[in-house]
């Protein structure tokens, strides 16, 4: 019998503990236990894989404490560009957005090019007019911004630096990866993955990273597996990373825990890649590799307690 199970992530990175207050951290805890609880109900309530991630993302999306929709990083401009993917095992079909400014929640527009599209990415004002045309409504950049952010942008302009949502040393949580994921199988044996992402801070205008990039940071297939990543973009673009880790099950024969060793732990960091990403193959094993010194994440089998983890340490 398939046991059906769902996975999020809420980006990797050196995440140092001397900076991640017992109250930030239990902030975290809560927020990952919440959202990985809600796309468990879901699953238990005989959802689909698919709908169960769209929906575990969007409320990442939501919180703030992610780099995903609300409280999603700067540009070097002052705005917000937004990126997000969905991908469905069973059909190999999905949908994708990038450079997004005015819709509250890029995955759900990401789902909307996968079922009311011909395309699998579209981007900028074109993907917010066909959104819009579906349904959605438009809002002002500003709903994106925080506090927090706006500083950590200050921050990056004075370090002359473009900067990943976890990256450098000695780091806290204000610069971890930040990306946002699930992945998911759900009882009919179908699995789906889904990534949503703010980007870097101070990154250039129209810079697009891995998570709407099917294959790179986002991808799902039956016959293998459904993986969400969360790193430096350019590095798992150029490796397209989470295909390979499918391609090293479907052809390599490796078993799941194989494949994320030789890509995340190998094949990333002789390129300089850090981070991580949360996977789930066809037959409800999961995997949450990373290289860096933490990835926010938890899982959660139908039926079982959720299991939330920060550092290498938490399992």
């Amino acid at each position: 019998m398939i046991k059906a199970v769902i996975a999020i992530h809420g980006g990797a990175g050196a995440i140092s503990r001397a900076m991640l207050t017992p109250a930030r951290e239990q902030e975290y805890v809560q927020a990952l236990f919440t959202i990985v609880r809600a796309g468990q109900s879901m699953l238990e309530n005989g959802a689909s894989a698919l709908d169960c991630v769209t929906e575990a993302v969007r409320l990442l999306e939501e919180c703030p404490l992610f780099n995903a929709g609300i409280g999603s990083v700067f540009t070097a401009d002052e705005t917000h560009e937004l990126d997000a993917c969905v991908m469905d095992g069973y059909s190999l079909q999905a949908g994708a957005v990038a450079g997004i400014q005015h819709l509250r929640n890029p995955v759900l527009a990401a789902r909307l090019v996968l079922e009311k599209s011909p395309h699998v990415l579209l981007i900028g004002a074109g993907a917010e007019t066909f959104a819009i045309r579906h349904g959605m409504a438009r809002v002002d950049n500003a709903l994106f911004s925080t506090d927090a952010r706006y500083a950590q942008l200050l921050q990056a302009r004075e370090a002359q630096q473009v900067a990943l949502d976890h990256s450098g040393a000695p780091l806290d949580e204000r610069s971890k990866m930040g990306t946002v994921g699930a992945v998911a199988l759900d009882y009919a044996g179908n699995l789906a993955a889904a990534t949503s992402t703010g980007g870097m801070t101070n990154k250039l205008p129209g810079r697009v990273g891995d998570s709407p990039i099917v294959g790179a940071g986002c991808y799902a297939n039956n016959a293998s597996v459904a993986v969400s990543c969360t790193g430096t973009g350019e590095v798992f673009m150029r490796t397209l990373a989470a295909y390979d880790l499918s391609a090293l099950m479907e052809y390599g024969n490796l078993s799941l825990q194989e494949a994320c060793e030789r890509v995340i732990l190998e094949k990333l960091p002789a390129l300089g890649g850090s981070g991580g990403a949360i996977a789930i193959d066809r037959e409800g094993n999961v995997a949450l590799p990373f290289n860096s010194e933490g990835m926010y994440r938890a899982y959660a089998y139908a039926g079982d307690t959720p299991s939330v983890g920060i550092y290498r340490d938490q399992e």
